[in-house]
């Protein structure tokens, strides 16, 4: 019987998967659904997944299933069988990564939370599953073109600020249970207009269009599928893709190419620039967006502290571990503008 944890270490895996020439295939899929005993569920998951060799990260709930995937193109078949054999997660979508090099995950985890998509709510008369219409790639050209049609964007401002669609509506927030009640006060005077809500792989969108349905919205639709899904659409009929940039992704590879338009800047020069990466700084880690050459400048670091920092031995960095405040200290995630804070415009 398979173990339910891993034993070996982070850094040795990650190395096994960066070096391994296996054929991979990223994918996510996500579904709303009463689960009785999600414990019981994760650990058969788990055992019949490391099997099959799967990587990635899914999250289980009383609501439902939210996952983040990688699986061996030879394993795909008998994956994509054993999952659809669970008659509620029969013919669930599996959102194929548009980017993918099939590096995107090293190791399997399965957690049980609260649920699937934390929304800070605690309302008992709201219903997940009444949610919005779905609304395929040519509908989404079709209504955003319309007059008054209103498009929000339901990601965190890290995600946003590398990739959108035209004319979206874009909240400044960190969290989604943040960018609930704000896109409600946001709309307040527009609950009868159409309203188009985007993600990454629907499974934001869809809870927030059921929420706002609940609250009185009366014309709610979603991308189906999210971003990833639109995009297979547009490239499979052919249609003008309306996505610009880059769509964030919650794995290694951090974002995959929707297009060649970048969006985005450099967050220490000022450059175009849409890769985002973590400050080599251990003791700072904060997400950012760094351009090749700042890269170089800054050995990988978002300021000169954490430069000078990370080249000091490391029983020095040990000493001081705690007692320096560093950028990852201070700002939220992606919160930190290297240079607006110099005087640059973005």
């Amino acid at each position: 019987m398979p173990r339910l944890f891993n034993l070996i270490n982070n850094d040795e895996l990650k190395q096994r998967m960066l070096q391994s020439d296996e054929k991979r295939t990223t994918l996510s899929f996500y579904r709303y659904h009463h689960i009785d005993q999600p414990e019981q569920f994760r650990d058969e998951l788990y055992r019949q997944w490391s099997k099959l060799s799967v990587f990635g990260r899914v999250y289980l709930a009383t609501e439902g299933i939210n996952g983040q995937i990688s699986v061996p193109d030879a394993q795909f078949e008998a994956f994509k069988e054993a999952l659809f054999a669970i008659p509620w997660l029969n013919g669930v979508r599996l959102n194929i990564a548009v980017d993918d090099d099939g590096k995107s995950f090293y190791k399997l985890k399965i957690k049980v939370r609260h649920k699937i998509v934390a929304d800070g709510l605690d309302d008992k008369t709201f219903d997940v599953t009444k949610r919005g219409k779905h609304l395929r790639a040519e509908e989404v050209n079709d209504l955003m073109d319309r007059p008054g049609t209103l498009v929000v964007d339901m990601r965190n401002h890290y995600e946003s600020e590398v990739g959108y669609f035209e004319g979206a509506i874009r909240p400044d927030v960190e969290t989604f249970r943040e960018a609930l009640p704000l896109v409600e006060d946001m709309l307040a005077e527009d609950k009868n207009k159409n309203i188009i809500m985007y993600c990454t792989g629907g499974i934001r969108c869809e809870k927030a269009s059921a929420y706002y349905l609940h609250k009185g919205f009366q014309n709610v639709f979603m991308v189906d599928g999210g971003i990833i899904e639109y995009t297979r659409q547009c490239q499979e009929q052919q249609l003008p893709n309306k996505f610009l940039g880059k769509n964030f992704v919650f794995d290694e590879r951090m974002g995959e190419k929707i297009g060649d338009t970048v969006v985005s800047r450099c967050h220490q020069c000022g450059e175009p620039c849409d890769t985002h990466v973590n400050c080599a700084n251990d003791a700072c880690h904060i997400l950012f967006l760094q351009c090749e050459a700042c890269a170089e400048q800054y050995h990988h670091c978002c300021s000169q502290q954490c430069s000078d920092f990370v080249q000091l031995p490391e029983e020095e960095r040990e000493s001081l571990r705690g007692q320096v405040v560093f950028n990852g200290t201070k700002f939220g995630k992606g919160r930190y503008k290297a240079f607006r804070q110099s005087g640059g415009s973005l």
